[in-house]
């Protein structure tokens, strides 16, 4: 190992998507047993001959890794490795369930509150879910509104009224109501609660983040309303918040540049497959488990098109029902390229996903494809230069592909990114939340899902974070995502998912932003400006508010990428071709002591031992700039401070007014 490299750590056990986990396929017991097995070698060539040579099926051919996938018996396998041919194989390749993609705060039971209520001037009917195969009794209601409502006028579920005398005597603008079990009414299936009040909000209907309502069925089953956002269907908050929204008033839009989405597969939603204009912008489509581009690439999951949506939705953004000149996707013209590896359960074969990237590699020129996004992570089961995911998506890297890669939804815990997320070369994206307000960062934070670092290797990881929480996008109805969490629909049809897939999805689209205004970057040059940018969370000792391994080098900003981004800093320490042609590897910095803690030469000196606050805080801020502007103007920082922030920011604002002067 080079660079300095420290000790290799121990595997992670984290999974994201269903991808590649291990288990042994067999036939009926009075058969003989085959294996699904993976060969490599000098040549995909040689492997499959010796496969074929020894009467085995091919399943899968790879020369992206040299490599070939085949069923065979225990038998032919010993006679293959034999022939000294072979450099490496896996003969366990079987799929095993994993979990799916997890959200942001878990449902405690099977009964869930839509995200979304529907407003009225006089009250609210909030849909409810019992994903039981019994009824769900409500036992008790604890409820607040916002006093100009008056008092409660009615309470109905779904066909059952509860008495008045329930919260006729309490006063005020909350009521905690208890029903015994004798009145408690019940439902299956779903149901509205519906709450009416006796005064009229003759100016707007009350927004839903006025109210604060817990509904419980029972001991340890309750579901939360939460605040909501103002107008989720008409203006999808993440282009606002990455400031896409104004780069799409300047025809910014990811025009001619063209994105890869290795998932589930895509809904033929015409804000998907046509760009701003109207045009047809699905150039391509493979279905890498099939191996066809004929049968289409049907989502029956609808993971991949909501991240597609996330990416490059190209609807208008509405206010007060008006478009304002950008769109609800972060790169709304931008071309695309569907490969379908996951199944309607989210499962994926790695042999699968490999092909998929093969594909993506052997097309990059036909469809001039800049881009690749992996929302999915795997628990690493080897060095990151010896997975057969890892060494595919490389190969794109090297072949001038920008390859983004979701940190994995396994944390708090650290050593939990997976893999392809695990790779040093590419962009990998942790996820933060905004606490559902869309006008301030100062309740942004990190949650405990984001996949935390280092790497098995010791690197560190994630890059960078992006906007994760409560993602709005489009998927396909009756997909498994929408039969499983019901919950998470729109009254509007839409559908709201957490994880650091959708925090991926949003940092590829601003790359494809970045790319139509610089279309000469290479894929390094990218992860420089973006990683060079990025925006840290600070706190008013100027320490950092979270460790490199939770937030990388900060949170994304595109537009300190295009005004201040350089170029030449990305991956400088590493080298791909050596890499993958196996003649060096590169270990992180990350250290090891003897009890286990992970830490980073100097961490402790730089990292603030203030625990993060989860929601609003009055010590963090995000950016180097926002933390000197709050500062006293007499304030001095004391010599042995960890970071010169204010020469920084004096550097950066020089940078600024030069480029003003320029133009």
């Amino acid at each position: 190992m080079s660079k300095a490299g420290k000790r290799t750590l121990v595997l992670l056990h984290a999974s994201l998507l269903t991808l590649a986990a291990l288990g042994t396929a067999r036939l009926a017991a009075d058969e003989s047993p085959l294996l699904h097995v993976m060969l490599q070698g000098t040549s995909a060539e040689d492997m499959r001959s010796l496969a074929e040579a020894q009467g085995g099926t091919l399943t899968h051919y790879l020369p992206i890794i040299n490599a070939v996938g085949a069923q065979l018996t225990r038998q032919q396998l010993d006679a293959i490795v034999d022939s000294g041919q072979v450099q490496r194989f896996i003969d366990d390749l079987a799929l095993d369930d994993q979990p799916d993609e997890v959200q942001e705060t878990e449902a405690t039971c099977d009964v869930a509150g839509s995200v979304e209520i529907l407003r009225g001037n006089d009250g609210f009917s909030w849909l409810l879910h019992n994903k039981r195969q019994t009824p769900a009794s409500m036992t008790a209601l604890d409820i607040a509104w916002p006093e100009r409502l008056g008092k409660i006028s009615s309470i109905r579920l779904g066909n059952t009224h509860l008495p008045p005398s329930a919260w006729q005597q309490q006063g005020g603008s909350s009521a905690a109501i208890q029903l015994p079990p004798g009145k408690a009414p019940q439902f299956s299936g779903r149901a509205e609660l519906d709450v009416r009040f006796s005064n009229t909000d003759k100016a707007a209907a009350p927004l839903q983040s006025e109210y604060t309502v817990t509904a419980s069925f029972g001991k340890d089953c309750q579901t939360k309303l939460i605040p909501g956002y103002a107008n989720n269907s008409d203006d999808f908050y993440y282009s606002t918040v990455t400031s896409a929204d104004e780069l799409h008033k300047h025809q910014v839009t990811g025009r001619g540049v063209t994105v890869a989405v290795l998932d589930s597969g895509l809904w033929d939603h015409p804000a998907l497959t046509r760009d701003t204009r109207g045009h047809n912008r699905v150039l391509a489509r493979y279905d890498g488990i099939t191996d066809s581009s004929e049968n289409g690439v049907f989502d029956e999951s609808g993971h991949g098109t909501h991240l597609t949506s996330v990416l490059a939705h190209s609807g208008k953004t509405l206010r007060n029902g008006q478009p304002t000149g950008s769109f609800k996707g972060i790169a709304p013209d931008a071309n695309l390229v569907v490969v379908k590896a996951f199944n309607e359960t989210g499962q994926g074969g790695m042999l699968d996903i490999v092909r998929g990237l093969q594909w993506v590699v052997d097309n990059r020129e036909k469809y001039a494809i800049r881009v690749l996004n992996l929302s999915f992570s795997a628990r690493p089961r080897w060095p990151y230069y010896l997975d057969p995911i890892n060494q595919a998506v490389m190969r794109a890297w090297a072949e001038g592909i920008t390859v983004v890669a979701a940190a994995g939804n396994e944390g708090p815990e650290n050593m939990t990114v997976g893999s392809p997320g695990n790779l040093p070369y590419i962009i990998t994206v942790g996820a933060t939340t905004d606490s559902w307000t869309l006008h301030t960062r100062a309740d942004d934070y990190i949650p405990d899902f984001s996949s935390r670092g280092p790497t098995p290797a010791a690197h560190i990881k994630p890059d960078l974070v992006a906007p994760g929480g409560h993602i709005t996008g489009i998927t396909r109805p009756g997909s498994s995502l929408t039969r499983d969490h019901p919950e998470y629909a729109l009254p509007g049809g839409e559908f709201v998912m957490t994880g650091s897939s959708q925090a991926a999805a949003i940092v590829s689209g601003l790359v494809a932003l970045l790319l139509q205004l610089e279309p000469d970057l290479t894929p390094d040059d990218v992860k420089c400006k973006l990683l060079g940018t990025a925006e840290p969370a600070i706190n008013k000792d100027g320490l950092l508010a979270y460790s490199p391994f939770v937030q990388g080098y900060g949170s994304v900003s595109l537009t300190r990428a295009i005004t201040l981004g350089e170029r030449g800093c990305g991956n400088e320490e590493l080298n791909i071709a050596r890499d993958s042609a196996m003649e060096e590897h590169f270990e992180g910095p990350a250290i090891v002591d003897s009890e286990g803690n992970i830490s980073l030469p100097g961490l402790s000196e730089m990292l603030s031992a203030e625990e993060p606050a989860k929601g609003a805080s009055t010590t963090r801020v995000w950016g180097v700039k926002d933390h000197v502007e709050r500062l006293p103007e007499d304030y001095r920082q004391p010599p042995e401070h960890p970071f010169a922030w204010h020469e920084l920011y004096e550097m950066e604002k020089q940078k600024t007014e030069n480029l003003t002067r320029d133009r």
